[in-house]
This record gives C-alpha cells, sequence and structure tokens, in this order.
C-alpha cells in the first residue's frame, strides 16, 4: 500500500517498519511544513500519523481505510526536526480496529493520535484507481465519507462505517 502512497511520498515520508499490525514511519520537518507562528503545521503532524495508521492497519492484508482520527498535539516542533511516527494496533473486532500512534521527536512526545478503521476488500488489491480498483464498493454496507477514497466511480452504501 504504501508503494502506492504519492502523498505521503510527495512530503518525504519514508516507512521504517511494518508488519503486524504496526508501523514506523519518518518524516523531516521542511521550512514549507510551518504555520505562521513557525511550528510545523498542525495538518502535517495528522498526514505523518495516518500514515503509520494505514501502514498498521494494512499490515494484514485486506484493504483498510479510516473510519474516523483524532489527534492531540503536545508540544511544537519546527523546521528540520525529524518526526517519527509509530502505530499500534489495539484492538480488532470484525471489520473495525482501533489503532495509536505516537509521534514523537528527538525521543520526546509531541502527538498522539488514535484511529478507528474499516476493512472494505479482500488483499492483493492492484491498480492505479485507488484502494480497491474500479470496481468501487457497493452495497448496504459501503463506505460513505472522505476517509474512503476509493477510484473514480467513488462509494456507495446506505450505513457507512460502524
Amino acid at each position: 500500500m504504501f508503494d502506492r502512497d504519492t502523498a505521503s511520498k510527495a512530503l518525504g515520508i519514508e516507512l521504517l517498519d511494518a508488519g503486524n499490525g504496526q508501523a514506523t514511519v519518518r518524516m523531516t520537518v521542511t521550512a514549507d511544513m510551518v504555520n505562521g507562528h513557525a511550528m510545523t503545521h498542525g495538518g502535517y503532524l495528522f498526514m505523518l500519523a495516518d500514515t503509520a495508521f494505514a501502514c498498521a492497519c494494512n499490515s494484514h492484508g485486506p484493504v483498510t481505510v479510516a473510519a474516523g482520527a483524532d489527534i492531540s498535539f503536545l508540544r511544537p516542533t519546527g523546521p528540520g526536526d525529524v518526526l517519527i511516527a509509530y502505530g499500534k494496533e489495539r484492538v480488532t473486532q470484525g471489520r473495525s480496529g482501533i489503532y495509536d500512534v505516537t509521534v514523537t521527536c528527538d525521543g520526546d512526545i509531541v502527538a498522539e493520535f488514535r484511529g478507528r478503521s474499516r476493512v472494505i476488500g479482500s488483499e492483493g488489491v492492484t491498480g492505479s484507481e485507488g484502494v480497491i480498483g474500479s470496481e468501487g464498493v457497493t452495497g448496504s454496507e459501503g463506505v460513505t465519507g472522505s476517509e474512503g477514497v476509493i477510484g473514480s466511480e467513488g462509494v456507495t452504501g446506505s450505513e457507512g462505517p460502524a
């Protein structure tokens, strides 16, 4: 999955390790990533943590997307800082899961992220259309909302993630 993640790669995010429900990624903060207060913009911290989350929850094989997530920013970082995000599976039940990601800088915790996952497909996905290919997802258990970016046909369904 990370091999096809052009958004993360465009930010210089590197996958250090992934497997067995956990993942570690790294990113160096650039001058283009700071906000008007000269601190790393929270969106970049979120994306780094989200990438670790995505790699952890997809490490089992089935196509898994975010059903939701939140982050707590604990201390600022800035240009030149190297951030490490470590994601770990906390629990899975059926098609749903909860993952925690800790973002650190020089060993200090700078953010804590919790992601909620939803399995939407089987493993072995290929294609440039998105996560599950050109066929999209249909049916009453489909994925709705921006967290299920799937392909050109989109995603339909009446329930969304539960």
